[in-house]
């Protein structure tokens, strides 16, 4: 059917209001090494539904600290800027965009598979030389492009859905079969919009496709632990098919079945105080 093309996908994305300042300085930051944290944080401040929330996850059990924190200097303070990053990036992003008029999506479901995910990529970064927030940023994000399309196009995505359901498919094919597009590529475009550093665009973009991306990169890592929150039954749907892991990302990771079984415990643990922590 190829209902929808680059351009099109474009168009709407530079219809979207602009995200917060403090959200775009966050982004800007990966590449920056000498940040400007308290500004940063005044930026976060001053907005205050978006420091309520990001409070509400600093002090959720998934952090798991001693004495509460009031402010979002004290949360740097305690857990560090990029822990607090991650946690702006994930509620300012995808809290964007409104999906409730798109037939089929779980929006439930989709968060607390991106949490699954996001969770294990952090479980996962130790042993792979990546930063652990980082790779919680990212998996919390890949599939942000379902959120796009879920909330900019619903009645054509809703087909899609329904497609997957019906053929009992990835949801990347009934995506191609029937819009012509897939979440991927259109979470590349959202990236590409939004000047996402380049590490996270990739993730975006090459999680489905790992092999295409660089050796060692966080998209290998994301794949991987899309495919274990699959595997553990954290997908969208309980019925959904458990994505296969591409051999190449597994060895450039260097990862083996004793390294995923200890981080086994720590992801279900985890992912639901997170996602606890995020949907309330």
């Amino acid at each position: 059917m190829n209902v929808l093309d680059h351009d099109r996908v474009l168009a709407r994305l530079k219809q979207l209001p602009s995200l917060p300042t403090a959200i775009t300085e966050l982004l800007a930051s990966f590449g920056d090494e000498d940040v400007d944290i308290g500004r940063i944080g005044r930026l976060i401040a001053r907005d205050q539904g978006l420091t309520a929330r990001v409070l509400r996850v600093a002090n959720s059990s998934f952090y798991g600290l001693q004495h509460k924190v009031g402010t979002i200097n004290e949360a740097v303070v305690v857990l560090g800027f990029r822990a607090v990053r991650s946690m702006v990036l994930a509620v300012g992003v995808n809290g964007v965009f409104r999906v409730d008029q798109c037939k089929g999506f779980d929006a439930l479901g989709y968060l607390r598979h991106c949490v699954a995910v996001g969770v294990a990529a952090r479980e996962l970064a130790p042993l792979t030389g990546h930063n652990p927030e980082l790779a919680f940023t990212g998996g919390i994000l890949h599939d942000v492009g379902e959120l796009v399309l879920a909330a900019n196009f619903p009645e054509e995505y809703a087909e899609a859905l329904s497609y997957r359901k019906k053929h009992d498919c990835f949801l990347v094919v009934a995506e191609r079969d029937i819009l012509g597009m897939d979440h991927c590529q259109v979470g590349a475009l959202l990236a590409d919009t939004w000047r996402f550093p380049p590490a996270l665009r990739e993730a975006l973009a090459e999680h489905h496709a790992p092999a295409a991306a660089m050796a060692g990169s966080l998209a290998e890592l994301v794949h991987v632990a899309d495919a274990i929150a699959h595997g553990l039954g954290l997908g969208h749907t309980h019925a959904e098919m458990v994505m296969p892991v591409e051999r190449t990302a597994w060895q450039r990771l260097g990862l083996d079945v004793e390294k995923i079984g200890r981080i086994l415990p720590q992801v279900v643990a985890g992912m639901e105080e997170a996602a606890q922590a995020l949907s309330a």
